[in-house]
C-alpha cells in the first residue's frame, strides 16, 4: 500500500475520531488514536516515537475513562437511582436517531423518566434529569479538550521532528 494512502486513511481516522468525540455512537477517541498510531507506522516511527504514542495512548485511556464516568457523577451527585443512570444511557442511544436535538434532549428525558420509574419526584427527577445531562455535556468537553491536546502533539511531533 502506498504511504501516501496511508497518510490518507490516517486523516480520515482522526477526522471521524473528532466527530465521534461529540457522537456518542462512534468510538472517537480510539479511531483518533488509531489514525495517529496509522501515521507513526507509515513515517516508520521517525516523528512520532513510542514515547509520544505512550502519552497519546494514556491521554486516550483518560478521555474515554473521564467520558464514561462523567454523566454517572452528575447523576450520582444529586442521588439518582440506578434506574435514572440506565435511562440516561438509553436516551443518549435513542436520542442518536434523533440528530443533535435528540443528543441533547434523550440523556435528559432518560434519567428524568428512569428515576419518575423509581418512584422519585417529578422535582427530584427533574433534578436528576438535569444533572446528568450537565455531567454529560462536562464529559464530552472534557474530551474534546483531549482530543484537541493529543491532536497538538501529535502534530507538533509529526511536523516539527
Amino acid at each position: 500500500m502506498p504511504i501516501s494512502l496511508l497518510y490518507v486513511c490516517s486523516a480520515l481516522l482522526i477526522l471521524c475520531g473528532l466527530i465521534g468525540a461529540v457522537v456518542p455512537i462512534i468510538p472517537g477517541v480510539p479511531l483518533m488514536f488509531a489514525g495517529m498510531w496509522l501515521a507513526a507506522w507509515a513515517d516508520g516511527y521517525q516523528s512520532v516515537g513510542m514515547y509520544t504514542l505512550i502519552v497519546l495512548g494514556v491521554l486516550s485511556l483518560l478521555a474515554i475513562l473521564l467520558d464514561f464516568f462523567a454523566s454517572m457523577l452528575g447523576a450520582k451527585r444529586v442521588g439518582a437511582s440506578a434506574w435514572a443512570v440506565f435511562g440516561a444511557t438509553a436516551g443518549t442511544l435513542v436520542g442518536l436517531f434523533f440528530g443533535l436535538f435528540g443528543l441533547l434532549l434523550g440523556p435528559f428525558v432518560g434519567a428524568l423518566l428512569g428515576e419518575l420509574v423509581d418512584g422519585g419526584t417529578l422535582r427530584k427527577a427533574g433534578h436528576v434529569g438535569i444533572a446528568t445531562w450537565l455531567g454529560m455535556l462536562v464529559g464530552t468537553l472534557v474530551k474534546l479538550a483531549i482530543c484537541f491536546s493529543m491532536l497538538g502533539i501529535f502534530l507538533l511531533k509529526f511536523f516539527l521532528r
